[in-house]
C-alpha cells in the first residue's frame, strides 16, 4: 500500500504559486496538488490544465468547502493573507502561507490562534530554511572554524520598478521591498543566531511613483552581545541576494542566500585560517523539502520546524523596521 499523500489546494494563481509552489509540491514524495482556485473559473482552469492538477475552483469558497483537500497554499496579496488562513482554518485545512505571514504581527498572531484552535497547521513559506545548506552553515559556525559570530550582512535587491500596476506597490496590500524581500535576511540572521532581536533601525526610499511604498530600504537590526544584522532589500536596484555571516577568525559567504537554482550557485564559501574553501551543497528543490516537511507534521504528528510562532515573532521585526523607516528612530523589541 503507498504511503499516504497530504492533497494540497492552491488559493491563487500567483507567479510563485505557478512558478515555484506547485512544481515543488509536485516533486515532493508526499504531497499533491488536487485542486486549484481563482476568482473566476477560466484562470483556475488554465493553470489546473497547464500542471495537471484535478480540480479547478471558481472561488476560493468552493475550495476551502473540499472535504477532500488537506492543506492549502496562499500566494495572495499580503493584505489578505490573514482573512484567508483563517477562513482555511475554519475549514480544518492546514495552511501554508506566502511570507510575510501578515501585514503587522497582530494580524499574525490572530492567524496563529485561530489555526491553534481550529487545530491546524500554520507555516510561513520561508522555502530557503528547508534545504540542507542552512543546517550546513549552522554545523560549520557550531565547529568553531570561524570564531564567535560578530556580524551578519544580508541582501534581497531586484529592479521590477517599470511594473507600475504590480501589486508589490501598493500600500494598502501591503507593498515594499521590506516585506517583499527584506523579511529573508531578517528571518536568515534570527535563524543563524538563534535568538530575538534587541532593537531594529531603518532607512528607506519611500516613492511616490510606486504608492509610497518602500522601494528600497537599508537597517540594522540589534541583537545580544553586540551582534547585529545589517541588510538591505529593494524593488528598484540591481540584482543581488547574498549573505555574508563575520566571526572573529573567518567569515561564510552565501552567494545565492535565498534563490536555491539547484546547481553549483548554491554552493558558499568558507574563508578561515586554513584558507578559502568551496563547500557543496546537495542539488534540491526547497520548495519540495518545505512541502515534505509540513506533510510529514500534518500527516505523522512531527513538529513543525518553523511553528507559527516563528513568524509572528519575524513580524514583529518588520512591524519595527517599517515603523524606524517612517518615523526615523529607533525601535526597541521587547
Amino acid at each position: 500500500m503507498s504511503e499516504k499523500k497530504l492533497r494540497w489546494g492552491v488559493l491563487g494563481c500567483a507567479g510563485i504559486a505557478k512558478r515555484a509552489v506547485i512544481p515543488g509540491i509536485q516533486q515532493s514524495q508526499s504531497g499533491i496538488v488536487a485542486a486549484v482556485a481563482s476568482r473566476g473559473i477560466d484562470k483556475a482552469t488554465e493553470t489546473a490544465e497547464q500542471f495537471g492538477i484535478e480540480k479547478a475552483y471558481a472561488s476560493y469558497e468552493e475550495l476551502l468547502a473540499d472535504k477532500e483537500i488537506d492543506a492549502v497554499y496562499i500566494p495572495l496579496p499580503n493584505h489578505l493573507h490573514k482573512e484567508w488562513t483563517i477562513r482555511a482554518a475554519a475549514a480544518g485545512k492546514h495552511v501554508l502561507c506566502e511570507k510575510p505571514i501578515a501585514l503587522k504581527a497582530e494580524e499574525a498572531k490572530e492567524m496563529a490562534e485561530a489555526c491553534a484552535q481550529a487545530g491546524v497547521l500554520l507555516a510561513e513559506a520561508f522555502m530557503y530554511r528547508y534545504h540542507p545548506r542552512y543546517e550546513m552553515v549552522k554545523d560549520a559556525i557550531r565547529s568553531g572554524e570561524i570564531g564567535d559570530i560578530r556580524g551578519i550582512h544580508g541582501t534581497f535587491t531586484f529592479n521590477n520598478a517599470k511594473d507600475a500596476g504590480n501589486v508589490r506597490y501598493r500600500k494598502e496590500w501591503g507593498g515594499g521591498s521590506l516585506y517583499d524581500v527584506g523579511c529573508y535576511p531578517i528571518s536568515a540572521a534570527r535563524l543563524i543566531l538563534e535568538q530575538e532581536p534587541e532593537a531594529a533601525t531603518a532607512h528607506a526610499f519611500f516613492s511616490p511613483e510606486h504608492d509610497d511604498v518602500d522601494m528600497m530600504l537599508s537597517g540594522l537590526v540589534e541583537f545580544a552581545g553586540g551582534v547585529a544584522l545589517s541588510f538591505d532589500c529593494g524593488m528598484w536596484a540591481s540584482g543581488r541576494n547574498t549573505l555574508e555571516i563575520v566571526g572573529t577568525d573567518g567569515r561564510i559567504e552565501i552567494p545565492s542566500a535565498f534563490v536555491a537554482r539547484g546547481d553549483e550557485s548554491d554552493h558558499f564559501f568558507i574563508t578561515s585560517q586554513g584558507g578559502r574553501r568551496e563547500v557543496a551543497v546537495p542539488h534540491l528543490n526547497q520548495y519540495a523539502l518545505q512541502a515534505d516537511a509540513i506533510a510529514r507534521s500534518a500527516l505523522h504528528g512531527e513538529p513543525l520546524k518553523f511553528p507559527a510562532s516563528d513568524a509572528v515573532s519575524n513580524m514583529r521585526v518588520l512591524d519595527a523596521c517599517l515603523k524606524s523607516a517612517r518615523e526615523r528612530v529607533r525601535v526597541a523589541l521587547s
